[in-house]
């Protein structure tokens, strides 16, 4: 296997998926000025091309693009050239019908719309890796290519496929896992309902059957795919570095995008691309429950966890309106510039958009563009040009890196599992706890990296649990070792359960961090939707209100307990504890507070946790308005980006440097009604 090669950018990448195959020839010129006249420096070509790269089994054609790419390069553009693999053409799925998705139903995909082939599908995949390497014997040394894409969002539409080639790779993945069929009996529970299976060959994908597949079947089935998907992936890499060393690979990821858990592993997957990738779109109407700039945060935490701290590339995200939710709003003024210095703010090197030019036919014509069906003479166009000019500005942050305290522990093997049906409560998504604490925790002027379990955590000094239903029993006293040198450890309900093969851990709840938290529940007692029931200190106080869940919960002597419930069937039982452990603290929240009420639990938790502390001079401004701060650093450097998504002017902590958007230097600052500043100081 070739080395890994960095991505190492000179510059914030700034541009986006450019198509001009949808096209006339006569219109590229005009276009690729106009991406010109915006400072796009970076352009993704090839997406969806298979079928005019080779339009007929034996037939290449590749003129078209020599030319695209040759326009891009007289403009100084550089391109992340894709493999044109996410989308087989129409006369290669109707001469190989069985490289189409079949669906848990025995449905057979018909032709008509994209990602329609088997992970799984060995003529897919010989098919693809043709293409893959006669693409990179063409352009490995062409002056504009910088990056190589693979595929295109794998799995947002086949990350599941029945069929036997499924089938058959599923069962030599099980066999790879556990060596023989008495360790798969013995790790699914295979004895109830008489599920026992004698060999491999008995076991089928958990497709639809007469109720509920085994839990565990069902999570095999689930790492499968992913591990399937990335094969695919890997696979096209191989052919690229081997036909072009150096140049480095990535493919987008879909983290917080649309599906709050999704299909694939992105920690697995992370370490398979020389840089991480992510396309993110806000999802639903601003509300105040899911505020479009906290799913950004989410989002960009969520990928540079994945990416270890590292810079991310943003390869996607609307300039405007997307087209695929049922009511699509538009980004109103200014809101453009705040959305792509968000993600900037959290990591990413580069703030590239889907799409560049608005197509004017197929299923995405509606899906908005930095040139806009209305053209350069546009609100959106100008907007754009204005962004480019900004961006080019933050040249000399590139490769520092976020300052993050906070570590959130997430999985999606155990969000997967918290899927099944049978769960005591299917009546939230699994990562919305996850998504509550990162909103408070991010409000109470925190910055949280995600990481996974086995992550390395000693650089923390909070760490996060919010329902990590699988874990193994290392994780608790790793989590103890750290209290006991002083870290804070907040850990949820639903955390601890079950482990790795979804047995649950007998001897009462939560599980692998009953010893941590000197806490036992004895029964889940999950609330119905619309319920909520009342958390009071010992002096009467409401800290917070529950919802979603309780437990039938005691805390041993050695224990704090910090609210208990007000009313109903557990009233006076333990609704928050803390115990102390060495120099540390360790608390546990039976529950899922309400917004307000989780938001005064974390700013409490943070004060009581560093009373000796300087208070964070933006933590009560965050709290208290819709400012978002972030600390970006590299050396001695700090860049402090803060944000005003509201509509009130505020006035910044004193806070001595240089606007690096504006050139301006100053002691304090104000800062306008969605305005953005990007501040150079020192760091401390």
């Amino acid at each position: 296997m070739a080395e890994m090669t960095r991505w190492a950018p000179d510059r914030v990448a700034f541009g986006g998926d450019w198509n001009p195959e949808q096209w006339p020839v006569e219109e590229w010129e005009a276009q690729v000025r106009a991406l010109d006249q915006a400072k796009v420096n970076l352009a993704r070509v090839g997406v969806f091309s298979w079928s005019l790269l080779q339009p007929g089994p034996d037939e290449w054609d590749f003129a078209w693009l020599d030319h695209a790419m040759a326009l891009l390069h007289e403009r100084r553009i550089d391109v992340v050239l894709a493999t044109s693999t996410a989308s087989p053409p129409p006369w290669f799925s109707r001469m190989h019908p069985e490289s189409r998705v079949i669906d848990e139903r025995g449905y057979r995909h018909e032709i008509g719309s994209r990602q329609n082939w088997c992970p799984s599908s060995p003529v897919f995949r010989q098919a693809s890796l043709t293409l893959v390497r006669r693409l990179a014997e063409r352009y490995v040394d062409h002056p504009a290519l910088r990056m190589w894409h693979t595929n295109n969002e794998l799995g947002c539409h086949n990350a599941e496929c029945f069929c036997e080639h499924s089938a058959t790779a599923f069962r030599v993945w099980l066999r790879d896992r556990y060596r023989t069929i008495a360790r798969l009996n013995e790790a699914w529970g295979a004895r109830f309902w008489s599920q026992s299976y004698a060999s491999f060959d008995e076991v089928a994908p958990p497709a639809v059957s007469t109720t509920f597949s085994n839990p565990t079947h069902v999570l095999d089935w689930r790492r499968f795919c992913s591990d399937a998907l990335l094969a695919q992936h890997v696979a096209e890499r191989e052919v690229l570095r081997d036909v072009a060393p150096g140049i480095p690979v990535t493919t987008n990821f879909m983290i917080g995008t649309g599906n709050s858990v999704g299909r694939s592993d992105y920690f697995r997957w992370a370490a398979s691309v020389d840089v991480v990738a992510n396309d993110h779109y806000e999802v639903g109407w601003d509300s105040s429950e899911a505020r479009l700039h906290e799913q950004r945060a989410w989002s960009a935490d969520f990928t540079r966890g994945v990416a270890g701290g590292a810079p991310w590339f943003l390869m996607e995200h609307a300039p405007s309106g997307v087209n695929w939710q049922t009511v699509n709003r538009t980004r109103p003024p200014g809101e453009l510039r705040r959305a792509t210095m968000s993600y900037l703010a959290r990591g990413a090197d580069a703030a590239c958009f889907f799409q560049l030019v608005q197509s004017t036919s197929g299923a995405e014509k509606y899906h908005s563009a930095i040139v806009p069906h209305a053209g350069t003479d546009s609100r959106a166009f100008r907007e754009a040009c204005a962004l480019g000019e900004e961006v080019a500005r933050l040249a000399e942050a590139i490769g520092s890196t976020v300052h993050a305290d906070t570590a959130m522990l997430v999985d999606w093997e155990s969000a997967w599992a918290l899927q099944h049906p049978t769960m005591p409560s299917n009546g939230f998504e699994p990562f919305d706890i996850a998504k509550a604490a990162h909103r408070a925790l991010t409000r109470a002027g925190a910055t949280v990296d995600m990481r996974h379990p086995r992550d390395d955590l000693s650089s923390y000094r909070f760490v996060v649990v919010p329902g990590l239903y699988l874990c193994d029993d290392e994780l608790g006293d790793r989590l103890e070792a750290m209290a006991r040198k002083g870290a804070r450890i907040l850990v949820t309900c639903l955390s601890g359960i079950a482990d790795a093969t979804d047995r649950v851990r007998g001897g009462g709840y939560p599980g692998a961090f009953r010893r941590l938290l000197g806490v036992r529940g004895e029964a889940f007692a999950p609330l119905p939707a619309g319920r909520t029931v009342a958390a009071v200190s010992p002096e009467g106080a409401g800290l917070y209100q529950g919802r979603f869940w309780q437990e039938e919960l005691t805390a041993d002597a050695e224990t704090e307990v910090l609210a208990r419930w007000n009313d109903g069937a557990w009233a006076g039982q333990p609704a928050l504890t803390r115990r102390s452990v060495g120099s540390g603290f360790a608390w546990y929240l039976p529950s899922i507070p309400d917004p307000d009420g989780f938001l005064a639990l974390a700013r409490s938790i943070r004060r009581g946790a560093e009373p000796s502390s300087a208070p964070d001079p933006f933590a009560d401004l965050v709290a208290t308005t819709d400012v978002e701060v972030v600390r970006r650093r590299t050396g001695g450097v700090e860049y402090v980006f803060a944000l005003n998504h509201g509509d009130i002017d505020v006035t910044l902590p004193a806070l001595e440097g240089r606007d690096i958007l504006t050139g301006q230097s100053a002691a304090s600052w104000k800062l306008r009604a969605g305005d953005v500043r990007v501040i150079r100081t020192s760091s401390s």
